[in-house]
């Protein structure tokens, strides 16, 4: 039979909205396709081309993948510590990268894990090497002593030390440690300057090495309060390790240059200590700062407070101020000290020179120099620099 025309419209009408009205019903029971799923996919983070090596005054940065990075799959990369740190950096308007800073603050509150995809997006990691290649070098550790003190010479203290002599001038040597000791002019020049007196001149060495200390200070009151004796400038004569002039000495000296092994042999040969302190001309002047904040660290050469287990000293020459960095050391054999974290580049030092060269600031007091005093082992850098100009 064959339907009118008019007829056979409106069934072909029916069909097709029927067919419409199932379509929607499919459409609501199938998730719909994500939209960047339409696109073509973006390249991993960790893959594409790497980026130049950076030449440094003293180093060469070589790119690599983040994964080729000791730890960075393991470790919690960025924790708070170290991030605290981080915006320490930025608080100095000198740091590197400091056009980061902003986002820096802004990931404080979030999750380990938002903190290591921003890295991996905003940074590119490039192994330090020397410029002739070597990519192992060298890290050793430093600490803030905390030391017993007096405002006046008085019986057990009589070891001075000193606020900067007029005399000083720009990067000219000025009188070494023995002439300090030894000659009237230079005796004469540091007279009034005594900030404070200690008990041990090893003590004061320690201090001068170290750069800075806490020390519990007896007023002319009889109070005692606690300040910090920063570093405050040099002598400008070079540094020279007694641990080393003590091995150097052969069966005469001791293979434990630790400070407590330095000062059990200075028991046994208590008529050699000038010799032994002499043997490094180089002194540190200080200058007192307040301590309303225990738990704050002294300020490194950046200009900011330094972070226990986060600071590190490095050679500008090779590493700029502020920079992050990673670092990786295995230990030496027998007693590892495993090092495998962030840490940022906020302080130098006299005896910190060269490509792959970091001391690791430990922290305040016994335990902290204790621990310091334990590392000198090998070591692997990596600074994590941003992946293209602002």
């Amino acid at each position: 039979m064959t339907l009118p025309r008019c007829v056979l419209k409106s069934v072909l009408q029916i069909a097709l909205l029927a067919g419409l009205i199932v379509g929607l019903l499919t459409s609501c029971s199938t998730p719909l396709k994500p939209i960047q799923d339409e696109v073509a996919p973006t390249k991993p983070l960790d893959d594409g081309v790497l980026p130049a090596d950076i030449v440094q005054a003293k180093s060469r940065w070589v790119p690599v993948r983040w994964r080729d990075i000791p730890g960075w799959t393991e470790s919690a990369v960025s924790q708070q510590d170290a991030w605290a740190a981080w915006l320490k950096s930025c608080q100095n308007a000198a740091t590197a990268n400091a056009y980061l800073c902003p986002e820096i603050r802004s990931l404080n509150a979030v999750s380990d894990n938002e903190r290591r995809a921003w890295m991996m997006q905003k940074l590119q990691p490039y192994r330090v090497e020397s410029l002739q290649g070597a990519a192992d070098g060298l890290l050793t550790s430093y600490y803030e002593p905390v030391l017993e003190a007096s405002r006046r010479p008085r019986p057990g203290f009589s070891v001075p030390l000193y606020r900067p002599p007029v005399g000083l001038s720009g990067k000219s040597p000025w009188y070494t440690r023995q002439e300090m000791d030894s000659s009237p002019q230079a005796k004469a020049q540091l007279r009034g300057l005594e900030i404070a007196y200690v008990a041990d001149p090893i003590d004061a060495l320690i201090l001068h090495i170290q750069g800075s200390g806490r020390v519990n200070m007896l007023e002319t009151d009889g109070s005692k309060r606690t300040v910090r004796l920063a570093y405050a400038a040099t002598n400008e004569q070079p540094y020279k390790s007694v641990g080393r002039w003590l091995l150097d000495l052969g069966s005469a000296g001791t293979r434990d240059v630790s400070w407590p092994g330095i000062k059990n042999w200075l028991a046994r040969n208590p008529q050699r200590l000038n010799e032994l302190l002499w043997s490094n001309p180089r002194v540190v002047f200080f200058r007192e700062e307040a301590m309303p904040d225990t738990q704050v660290g002294p300020k490194g050469a950046q200009g900011v407070p330094l972070t226990p287990g986060r600071s590190i000293a490095v050679d500008r020459a090779s590493i700029p101020y502020g920079a992050p960095v990673w670092i990786a050391s295995s230990g030496p054999e027998g007693e590892p000290q495993r090092f495998q974290k962030l840490v940022l580049a906020q302080d130098t030092g006299s005896a910190i020179t060269g490509a792959v060269r970091a001391d690791y600031f430990m922290g305040w007091g016994q335990e902290a120099g204790d621990q310091a005093g334990r590392i000198k082992q090998p070591l692997q850098m990596w600074v994590l620099w941003p992946k293209s100009p602002r």
